[in-house]
């Protein structure tokens, strides 16, 4: 885009609390559908989900997003949707890590979806849902690992966005007049579908289960491992491999086609399209090329799948592995595919753990897609970049230095362009071999993690061997651009 109790801790109620959960055990389906290929495991083993374990903080712009109590694993999602009523069910399995002593949960959990069971570890817990916050009343250790389960239905409803751009009014996931819905939840609003600890520092793994009435198909991120029609409803199962960050997650119900494609290195690509739309697939299909000269860049694309869908929106986002696209031909353009695509490297393999720092991400994206379009329009490096140079001090001054940027700003010009001009200024100081190199090699370096700016231009300075930290400055926290 665009919490001092001995290890051994007994659980018990706590009396008086509203929300006492109404189903047992980890295992058991209550109140969902039947017959469904369920995502949810008995007994699922944190050994399994080491690389998901996460160092979350709480985030310096949105603090009111998130909980550094917590750190997710993995979630098993299981989501039915009825287009009629407007009304989305539930049946989450959420393993996650406690971090710290507490005696009580807090996840995100937007009001309009209620809960209507809760268990910890296979036991029933009380819980309180104040406005976005689902509290789970229940004392938890540091760094021991649990498993909540959790039952709820409700109309969803986005949430405002923090920023001006036009695009992106509102986040989270939108039901549109024709009963479709789809997402876009940058810098948060997956909470307004599921429980989950919305922000960047956080990854976690996914496996995602959609019921929809067909020919509606359900779509998400990673490989589809399970599709099956029956009774007029149409289930599909999608499996995350690498763990994400909560924004990165997508979820898309509509009348689909899918079109599938194998880049030359081998990566498997799928394409969701409304059915009988031919134009927007022809853009797509555009996509391997453009991986292929990404990938030349970048390295080996870093996951195992790729895909695209499209929603009725006029923005994009990079979600991972299934890139979420408005219905815009515009939209679907192969300079906005290299940009998209080249955040599966740089916010989606290193992902920032907090929004001060999404500059990491959109400057090397917009930095990626200028050089694209240098070279197919056959124009000196940093030629398509420098016609933008009047709307990067524009940007700057009215919303702030890209690594200050104002609250009610997020993700506006000056931290595309800004960190684009800061690219290219370093490319010309340190050499395109110096420079071609950093770039291709911190995605790798911090594989699957979530880091900052203090880990990542110091790591620059290791690596180009210069002192840069007045340069940094300058061009990440000057009001005025450097001349």
């Amino acid at each position: 885009m665009r919490r001092v109790v001995v290890a051994a801790l007994a659980v018990a109620l706590v009396p008086g609390l509203a929300g006492l959960a109404g189903c047992d055990g980890g295992s058991d389906r209550s109140g969902q559908r039947s017959g469904t290929h369920s995502v949810v495991t008995a007994n699922p083993d944190p050994a399994a989900y080491a690389d998901a374990r996460s160092t979350p903080v709480e985030d310096s712009v949105y603090p009111e997003v998130g909980d550094p109590g917590v750190d997710a694993l993995h979630y098993a999602l299981d989501v039915s949707w009825d287009p009629e009523a407007k009304v989305l069910t539930g049946h989450e399995q959420l393993l996650f890590r406690a971090t710290t002593t507490a005696d009580h949960v807090q996840l995100d959990l937007a009001a309009e979806m209620r809960p209507t069971a809760v268990t910890l570890d296979g036991r029933r817990v009380r819980f309180t849902h104040p406005g976005k916050d689902l509290v789970v009343q229940q004392d938890v250790v540091a760094d021991h690992a649990y498993t909540l389960v959790l039952d709820y239905s409700g109309t969803p409803t986005p949430t405002p966005a923090p920023t001006n751009r036009p695009d992106t009014e509102t986040l989270g996931l939108t039901v549109e007049p024709d009963g479709g819905l789809w997402t876009m939840q940058e810098p948060y609003g997956a909470f307004t579908w599921y429980a989950v600890n919305d922000q960047p520092s956080d990854k976690a793994r996914y496996d995602v289960s959609v019921d929809a009435p067909s020919p509606m198909v359900g779509v998400s991120n990673g490989k589809l491992t399970h599709r099956s029609t029956d009774d007029g409803r149409t289930e599909t199962s999608w499996h995350l491999d690498e763990p994400a960050a909560a924004y990165l997650v997508t979820l898309a119900v509509g009348r689909y086609q899918e079109t599938t494609a194998t880049s030359s290195s081998g990566v498997p690509i799928s394409y969701w399209t409304p059915v009988g739309d031919t134009e927007l697939l022809r853009n797509l299909q555009r996509a391997p090329a453009l991986l292929d000269w990404l990938e030349k860049r970048l390295g080996p694309y870093p996951f195992d799948s790729l895909g695209f869908v499209i929603v009725d929106s006029s923005s994009g986002m990079e979600t991972q592995t299934m890139i979420t696209l408005g219905n815009d031909p515009e939209t679907v353009g192969p300079d906005v595919l290299v940009h998209e695509m080249a955040h599966q490297w740089y916010g989606d393999e290193v992902t920032p753990s907090d929004w001060r720092d999404v500059w990491m991400n959109e400057g090397m994206a917009m930095y990626l897609q200028t050089t694209w379009q240098d070279e197919d329009w056959k124009l000196p490096p940093g030629d398509s970049l420098s016609s933008w140079a009047g709307e990067e001090r524009r940007a700057r001054r009215a919303d702030g230095p890209p690594g200050n940027y104002k609250r009610d700003r997020f993700a506006e010009l000056n931290v595309y362009f800004g960190p684009a001009f800061m690219w290219q200024r370093l490319r010309t100081m340190i050499g395109d071999d110096a420079f071609w190199s950093m770039v291709r090699a911190w995605p790798a370096a911090r594989a699957e993690r979530s880091t900052g700016r203090d880990d990542y231009l110091r790591w620059i300075e290791q690596r180009t061997g210069r002192d840069l930290s007045s340069f940094f400055q300058q061009w990440l926290m000057s009001p005025t651009t450097p001349r």
